[in-house]
C-alpha cells in the first residue's frame, strides 16, 4: 500500500554519543505515512537515551526526499490529518541538538522535516521547495509558520504561493541552511566537523540552549529575555559550569558531565 514501506535506520557512532537517522526508501526517498510514525518512535528511543547528545538525520541515495507519498493522502480520512506534522517533527521537540545533512532534492514533507531541526547544512546542488500548492494544497506540517521565521514573510509567501524551488546558495545566504557545500563530500566534512564540535560541549548548556531560543522566539522580547536570565542562574549552579570556569582557568579542555 502507498501508506507504508520507507525505512529510517537508527545508527550510532562516536561511542554512541551520536545517533544517526537515516532515511532510506529509493532514489528520492518518499515519506509515507509509516515513516512519519517510525521518525517519532525513533525519536522516543534516542531522547530517552542519556548517552545520545547529538542527532543527525540524513539519505541514502541521490536526494534527501522529494517530500511525501502523494497519493496516499487519499487513502487517509481528513480528520486524520489533523495530527499529520506531529510526528515527523519530532526533532523540534527533541531536547538533543538536531542536524540534518541535505544533498539534492529537500521537497514537500523533507522540507518541514528539515525546517524542523536545529541545524541544516546542505550542497550546492540541494534544491527545497514547499510544492503543495500545485496539487490544491498547502504545507501540513509546520512548513508555513517555520520557513516564514526563518527566511521572512515575504520570501516565504512567494516561495509557499509559487512553489517555486529556492536554490542551494539561496538557502545560506537567507539562513535557511548554515553551510553550502560544494558537494557530498565536504557536507560529510562540515556535519563531522559540527558534530565534533558539540560533543565538546555540555550537553545540560545546549539543551538549554536550544529550549531557550525555541521557547523565547515565539514570545514577546521581555518574555524571552526573562526566560533567558532564569536559565542563565540555573546554569551557574551546574558541575558543568563549575568545570568549564576552572578548565579556562587551568588553560586545559573542560571535562563536561551534562550535570
Amino acid at each position: 500500500m502507498p501508506l507504508t514501506g520507507g525505512e529510517i535506520r537508527l545508527e550510532r557512532s562516536h561511542d554512541g554519543r551520536v545517533a544517526h537517522l537515516v532515511l532510506d526508501h529509493g532514489r528520492y526517498n518518499i515519506i509515507t505515512m509509516e515513516t512519519r510514525r517510525v521518525m517519532a518512535e525513533r525519536f522516543a528511543e534516542i531522547d530517552a537515551d542519556k548517552r545520545v547528545q547529538v542527532v543527525v538525520i540524513r539519505a541514502e541515495g541521490e536526494h534527501f526526499t522529494s517530500g511525501g507519498d502523494i497519493a496516499g493522502f487519499m487513502e487517509v480520512e481528513p480528520v486524520d490529518l489533523t495530527d499529520l506534522g506531529h510526528d515527523v517533527t519530532a526533532a523540534a521537540r527533541s531536547p538533543k541538538p538536531v542536524i540534518v545533512a541535505i544533498d539534492g532534492y529537500c521537497f514537500g514533507v523533507g522540507l518541514e522535516l528539515a525546517l524542523s531541526a536545529d541545524i541544516r547544512i546542505a550542497t550546492d546542488r540541494s534544491r527545497f521547495a514547499l510544492p503543495e500548492m500545485k496539487l490544491g494544497m498547502i504545507p501540513g506540517s509546520g512548513g508555513t509558520q517555520r520557513l516564514a521565521r526563518l527566511i521572512g514573510l515575504s520570501r516565504a509567501k512567494y516561495h509557499i504561493l509559487t512553489g517555486e524551488r529556492i536554490t542551494g546558495q539561496q538557502a545560506f545566504d537567507w539562513g535557511l541552511t548554515s553551510h553550502n557545500c560544494a558537494d557530498a563530500q565536504e557536507l560529510e566534512q562540515a556535519v563531522d566537523e559540527v558534530v565534533t564540535k558539540l560533543l565538546g560541549y555540555s550537553s545540560m548548556a545546549l539543551r538549554t540552549a536550544k529550549e531557550v531560543l525555541d521557547r523565547g522566539v515565539d514570545g514577546p522580547l521581555y518574555t524571552g529575555i526573562e526566560l533567558e536570565r532564569k536559565a542563565y542562574s540555573m546554569l551557574r549552579a551546574s558541575h558543568d559550569f563549575a568545570e568549564g570556569v576552572a578548565a579556562f582557568g587551568e588553560k586545559r579542555a573542560p571535562r563536561f558531565e551534562g550535570r
